[in-house]
């Protein structure tokens, strides 16, 4: 079972949770137990599973980000202007995978998954999400 969603973005770096959008999904499948793989279809997007309680763990991680790998750098070559955002998306990575008992996402209390965007504001940014039942 595979299905890809689609999202806007609004900002050149965000972090925008989509565990609910993914649980909603799981149980509509009726799958009691499995693997979830969430995988981003874009070279300047990643996922992560992080803290999902306070929005300024969002705002840290982001900017850290920022400092280690600086929007404009003198020796980048890439001529889009955006080798921050593929650096990002490459320490980030493009997938999670996640276990499913139950019929619930094993995370732990405070973990959400995120996709982040790094190269934004973008209209059709998509993920897809395949789940293997056991």
């Amino acid at each position: 079972m595979q299905k890809i969603f689609h999202l806007q973005t609004e900002s050149r770096d965000q972090m925008i949770e989509i565990t609910t959008t993914i649980e909603q999904w799981l149980h509509e499948l009726n799958v009691n137990d499995g693997i979830l793989i969430v995988s981003s279809l874009h070279t300047t997007a990643g996922i992560t599973v992080n803290e999902n309680a306070d929005p300024d763990v969002k705002t840290d991680f982001i900017r850290r980000l920022d400092e280690a790998y600086p929007w404009e750098h003198p020796k980048d070559l890439h001529m889009e202007g955006n080798t921050a955002a593929h650096m990002k998306t490459s320490t980030v990575g493009h997938a999670q995978t996640i276990i499913i008992t139950g019929g619930r996402l094993v995370l732990g209390t405070w973990q959400g998954i995120y996709f982040c965007e790094f190269d934004g504001p973008r209209q059709n940014r998509k993920f897809v999400v395949k789940v293997i039942a056991s």
